[in-house]
């Protein structure tokens, strides 16, 4: 188990799914977590959860798309615990409608949460970081960030623009000992996923060489490693987590 004991650890849309899992995870290795969600209940429901698990973590719910929300909330998980180590930013939400049934609002509201509220919580957790003479910002792609995908543009563009953030991060802040990478995942056994039917999910294995669609565990993994001191020299990398699945 990798150590990442006294690190302190936010991680938005940390309320369910990968996100979930990614907080379980980090608990498991030793972190200090704070999970941000989109509203009050879902927060106090994974909170809730965890510490029936025996984890202890906080919760908030700040409006990531406003700077003022973020900026309130990353102060006072500084002033809780006095750093903050890693920055998961995997809150997101996906689109699937065709362009012609999706409205601007459609796609701004994607931009919003994808993209910038990535913005939003780095900005501001940057100076805290360099004040703490380093730090690791993670951001949740995907593998139509690479692919694309048949209709929902709105997802992809966002996917695109998050791998694009990461990148040009990474080589703005790596002179601070900032390092910035993301994971893109494949699909993946979510709740959302486990109640589509059989004979939709069965053909999208068969095109994944492992022979199987990932499960959260193996997201968090990835994350996990890389906020690790093991990841030390990896930065600006968009990390695959998709069974080799390439189409």
């Amino acid at each position: 188990m990798i150590d990442m004991n006294g690190k302190v650890v936010i991680v938005t849309g940390g309320t369910r799914g990968i996100g979930l899992e990614i907080v379980r995870t980090f608990c498991e290795s030793g972190a200090k977590v704070v999970l941000f969600g989109s509203r009050e209940e879902t927060v106090l429901k994974a909170v809730e959860e965890l510490k029936t698990e025996g984890k202890e973590v906080h919760g908030y719910f700040p409006n990531l798309s406003d700077y003022e929300s973020v900026l309130s909330v990353i102060e006072e998980v500084h002033n809780l615990y006095g750093h903050i180590d890693v920055l998961i930013n995997n809150a997101g939400i996906s689109a699937n409608k065709k362009i012609e049934d999706t409205t601007s609002e459609d796609f701004k509201n994607i931009m919003d949460l994808n993209v910038n509220a990535i913005f939003n919580t780095s900005k501001a957790v940057v100076p805290f970081m360099k004040e703490n003479k380093g730090g690791v910002i993670l951001n949740t792609s995907s593998m139509v960030s690479i692919y694309g995908q048949p209709s929902g543009v709105g997802y992809p563009a966002s996917k695109f623009a998050v791998n694009g953030v990461t990148k040009s991060l990474a080589r703005e802040l790596a002179p601070f000992n900032i390092r910035v990478n993301a994971v893109a995942p494949g699909i993946t056994n979510t709740e959302m996923v486990a109640k589509l039917p059989k004979e939709m999910i069965e053909p999208l294995i068969k095109t994944i060489p492992l022979g199987r669609i990932g499960e959260p565990k193996d997201i968090a993994n990835a994350f996990l490693f890389l906020a690790s001191d093991m990841a030390s020299y990896i930065t600006g990398v968009i990390l695959s987590v998709d069974g080799a699945a390439r189409n």
